[in-house]
Formats: structure tokens, sequence, C-alpha cells
């Protein structure tokens, strides 16, 4: 896949994917209005930060994929390269890491449990996805260099140290 197609599909799937699934939705749930706090203004703060956090790391690992990989994260168009740069240095998911933070942020921030359930299931469908179709697809794509990045980054819980490939 050219570099060109790459970028256009990664772009596309972004908007299918995460735009749909961490902005969309919410908003369809919430219509973005505040609700009392879960207890104490601090859990808006914490909110805004992880919605801070997981928006520039996930636009980040699109990009990865596209440049990098030479791919999409959409599995009808994946990466010819396995990408093990950037966050994946830290946890093989950021995606996924990435867009359940900005859910979950978003709950906070509003006060609103249906985000925190909604975010909730939308993990476990993704773990299950990862353990039935991902993994196994990835190590038979890419074999021994796979078995090492998993060896090395945990696949939800980021390391503090990022791994450096051999």
């Amino acid at each position: 896949m050219s570099k060109a197609i790459a970028i256009l599909g990664s772009a596309l799937f972004f908007v299918v994917a995460p735009l749909v699934l961490a902005g969309f939705v919410p908003w369809w749930i919430t219509h973005w209005e505040f609700r009392p706090a879960f207890g104490f203004e601090l859990t808006r703060a914490i909110g805004l930060m992880l919605i801070i956090a997981g928006v520039p790391g996930v636009v980040d690992s699109f990009a990865r994929f596209a440049l990098q990989g030479l791919g999409t994260p959409a599995p009808i168009a994946p990466t010819q390269k396995l990408v093990v740069t950037g966050l994946y240095r830290h946890v093989r998911n950021p995606i996924y890491v990435g867009v359940v933070a900005v859910i979950f942020g978003q709950a906070l921030l509003f006060g609103d449990w249906r985000l925190l359930w909604y975010a909730a299931l939308l993990w476990l469908f993704f773990h299950v996805f990862v353990l039935v179709y991902e993994e196994p697809t990835l190590k038979q794509t890419f074999g021994a260099q796979y078995e090492d990045f998993r060896a090395n980054v945990p696949r939800w819980v980021p390391r503090l140290t990022p791994w450096r490939v051999p």
C-alpha cells in the first residue's frame, strides 16, 4: 500500500471509528450537558486531563500506522510493517487505551454514569477483539517480531520506561 493511500485510509477510518465512538456516541448519550460531579469537582479536572491525554495519543497512533506501518488500523487494510514506536513502546494498544480514556474522561467531566458504563463495555469489546482476532493475526503476520514486542510491552497498562527494539 502506498503512503498516500495509507494516509487517506487511516483518515477515513479515524472518522468512522474513534470519532464516532469517542465523539458522536458520547454526545448522543449526554448532549455534553454537565450533571453534578461525581463526589467532588476534582473529578472534572481529572476527566479533562484524560481527554487531553487521550486525543493526541489516538491521533499519533493513527499517523504511525499510515506513515511507518504503511497501512491503517482497520482490519481490512492492515499495516505492512509492525509499528513499535511512539506510544507503542509503552503499551500494545494505545488507540484502544486512548479512546477509552477519552470516553472515561468525558464521563468524569460531565458527571454521567451512562458514559462510565459505555466506556467499560467498549473496553470489554476491545479486550475480546484483541484476544480473539488481533493478537493471533499479528502473531501469524509478524511472527517472532510480534512475539518479542508482546513479551516486552503490556497489553493495557502502559509501562513507564519505553521498550527499545533490540
